[in-house]
């Protein structure tokens, strides 16, 4: 699903993001309920002005992941967070990279067409340049679901792409 959204992005730089998952549901540009791509549970992407949140409805409680600009908390984005929450195992990861002003608009032009396309992906482009975007994918599953992210800053040339994988945990399960 591709959505041209009306507001300028919040966060200018990927060094101004912050990881949460504590939040409650912030107020949304856009959101994909993706029910069945969890089980039983529920997904929703939800495309912030200011990056993007994934809410987790599990039969155990309900996790929200956000990666945004957040007024109220100093920028800390970590490389991993490994947890359990929800019923699931949970395990993030991020990566920064910055790519060459040639191969930068190639790169986001080709992660627009391919989760625009997708039945399970949500890509918002902020007014004024195409390449401004953030774009989410879930890759669902019964027991297992995972989805990436990302988040494309035209003006300083960097992709923040994230990794996450929420896995259901049994009864009696140690891990």
């Amino acid at each position: 699903m591709h959505t041209e959204l009306s507001v300028p992005y919040a966060d200018t730089a990927p060094d101004q993001l912050s990881f949460a998952l504590d939040l409650p549901e912030l107020p949304a540009l856009e959101t994909r309920d993706l029910p069945g791509a969890f089980g039983s549970g529920l997904v929703t992407l939800r495309l912030l002005g200011a990056s993007h949140q994934v809410v987790l409805r599990t039969g155990h409680g309900s996790l929200t992941e956000t990666l945004a600009c957040l007024g109220d908390r100093a920028p800390h984005l970590p490389s991993t967070v490994d947890t359990q929450l929800a019923g699931v195992k949970y395990r993030f990861a991020v990566r920064t990279d910055p790519l060459p002003v040639g191969e930068f608009g190639d790169t986001v032009t080709a992660l627009r067409r391919g989760v625009a396309r997708s039945p399970y992906g949500l890509v918002g482009v902020f007014p004024g340049d195409e390449n401004a975007i953030t774009a989410l994918l879930v890759e669902p599953g019964h027991h297992r679901v995972a989805w990436r992210t990302w988040h494309a800053y035209p003006q300083t040339g960097h992709l923040v792409a994230t990794r996450t994988t929420a896995i259901a945990q049994t009864e009696g399960d140690p891990r």
